[in-house]
């Protein structure tokens, strides 16, 4: 299995923001993420650091205006 847990950065801390992402895809002014079970997520965020090794994935959020 190749999927990876996505985290939200949150000051100091990382958030467990989903599990078992799939997917990864830019989206208007963020990103959209898929599960293995085809749930999806958007979130207006930025990929802060990858991971693939130990399947992580963590995300910075980014303002509304770009």
């Amino acid at each position: 299995m190749c999927e990876a847990n996505a985290y939200l950065k949150d000051g100091e801390n990382e958030v467990m923001f989903m599990e078992s992402v799939d997917v990864i895809e830019p989206y208007e002014n963020g990103l959209k993420l898929i599960d293995i079970f085809g749930m999806q997520k958007f979130i207006q965020a930025k990929i802060k650091d990858m991971t693939l090794l130990n399947h992580r994935i963590v995300l910075e959020r980014v303002d509304k205006q770009l």
